[in-house]
Formats: C-alpha cells, sequence, structure tokens
C-alpha cells in the first residue's frame, strides 16, 4: 500500500514536470510573498507581447518596431512549438517508464535530465523573447506599458 501511495505521488510529479510554465505570467497564490529576485520579481520587468499588441497605438509603436517584434514572436513560436513537442514524447517516456510494478531509477533519473532540459530550454527561450521585447521598446514606451499594466488594462 505504501508503495502505491509513493509511486502514484511520483507519477503525479512527474507529470507536472511536462507542463512548462511561462514565468512572466505566473502569478503568487492570495497570502504569500515570492522571494526577492524570484521569477514573479522578474515578470514585472517585461511586458507580454499581448500587452504591447493591445496597446500598441498607444505606445505609438513605430512600424520597425513591429516588424522587429513580430519576427521576434514568430521565431520564439517556432522553437517552442518544437520543444513540445519533444516535451510531450518525453512524458509519454516517462509515463511508460513509470507503469511497471518496478521502476528502474537510472532510466527514471534519465528522462527527468532530459525533461528538465526541455524545459530550461522553454523557459530560457520565454526569458529571451521578453527580453527581446523589451529592448525594442523605448524608455518611453515601457513606462507607457507599466501604467497601463497597473491599472489593469
Amino acid at each position: 500500500m505504501r508503495q502505491s501511495i509513493l509511486a502514484l505521488a511520483f507519477v503525479l510529479g512527474a507529470a507536472s514536470l511536462a507542463v512548462p510554465t511561462n514565468l512572466a505570467a505566473q502569478g503568487v497564490p492570495p497570502g504569500q510573498r515570492t522571494p526577492a529576485g524570484g521569477p514573479d520579481d522578474w515578470g514585472r520587468n517585461f511586458f507580454p507581447p499581448e500587452l504591447v499588441m493591445q496597446h500598441q497605438t498607444e505606445i505609438a509603436l513605430q512600424d520597425s518596431q513591429r516588424t522587429a517584434l513580430t519576427s521576434a514572436v514568430q521565431q520564439a513560436q517556432a522553437k517552442f512549438m518544437d520543444a513540445q513537442w519533444k516535451l510531450s514524447a518525453e512524458g509519454e517516456k516517462m509515463g511508460k517508464l513509470l507503469q511497471g510494478p518496478r521502476v528502474d531509477e537510472a532510466q527514471v533519473l534519465e528522462e527527468v535530465d532530459r525533461i528538465l532540459a526541455l524545459e530550461r530550454e522553454i523557459k530560457r527561450g520565454q526569458i529571451l523573447l521578453m527580453v527581446r521585447i523589451k529592448n525594442t521598446l523605448s524608455p518611453a514606451q515601457q513606462a507607457k506599458l507599466a501604467e497601463i499594466r497597473g491599472r489593469g488594462e
């Protein structure tokens, strides 16, 4: 019985590894604070592409900026799609590794390493996209977007 509970807990934990998270979009649960310098602190310094697109007229986005942002988003999406497919395949492999009554620890750890490497690649790509967006915007545009975000629009 105890082994079944441990196996179920491991499967659920491993399954959660296969779900990438967006650092800039994650929120803090109500009543909890994030450690200084954590991903939520980073997020407030970035501007998601949706926010820029929704307010492009208000921030006076130039055609050259729009072109640069569109290119950056398209490049990132292509990489994310590829990594998502790989992550899904590795998640299936992990599921199969965990199905038997006995689990090969070495194989599971190798698979965890592959899954974590893919998640790292996705998160790194997300941060890179957010940096490129920020670097494309002028300080005045960034200030305007921060104000808009502060109003909750």
